[in-house]
């Protein structure tokens, strides 16, 4: 009796499951914020290798209205700005039922243990000291849009999970 060994398809690869696929980072925007045309020039270079669309504003007001043109998935937020520092940026997002869930990555020259704490306070989601280290932005970018994108999975799960309910509760 002769045993016969299967030998994988090579071609198949592709359709393996992937734990850290990470598709849903090309379908994401993020929005560099940042009064020096230095720091988001050196943001957009950091972040060219990520499939993502970058869209950039110059202060927080700006910020605003780019928010509500193009819905971004992430925001690198910079503290100190002329008109609305990043603190008013960041305050005004996470009290807003459309943006709440946006998340925001303070990049920021302040250290100061009550910087960090106002960043906090105001709802920031993660907070990054300037002069940034290109792989760790690059990881807390891609760990952020993760948290984002698990979070609208969740959203459509819950969504579809009461629409689930409301029928069958309807049924009866």
């Amino acid at each position: 009796m002769t045993e016969s060994t299967s030998i994988p398809n090579t071609n198949d690869v592709t359709t393996q499951t992937n734990p850290n696929n990470e598709t849903f980072v090309t379908q994401s925007t993020v929005l560099i914020v940042d009064d020096n045309p230095q720091n988001v020039e050196l943001l957009q270079a950091f972040l060219e290798s990520l499939p993502v669309k970058i869209v950039t504003a110059v202060d927080g007001v700006d910020a605003l209205e780019k928010v509500a043109e193009h819905n971004p998935d992430l925001i690198l937020l910079d503290v100190m700005m002329p008109r609305m520092s990043g603190f008013q940026v960041c305050k005004r997002l996470k009290t807003d039922a459309k943006t709440k869930d946006i998340q925001i990555l303070m990049v920021t020259a302040l250290n100061e243990l009550g910087d960090i704490e106002q960043a906090s306070e105001c709802g920031t989601d993660d907070f990054v000291s300037k002069p940034v280290n290109k792989v760790e932005l690059q990881t807390r970018v891609k760990s952020l849009l993760r948290v984002r994108h698990l979070k609208s999975e969740l959203e459509r799960a819950l969504t579809y999970l009461n629409e689930i309910e409301q029928d069958d509760t309807s049924a009866l």
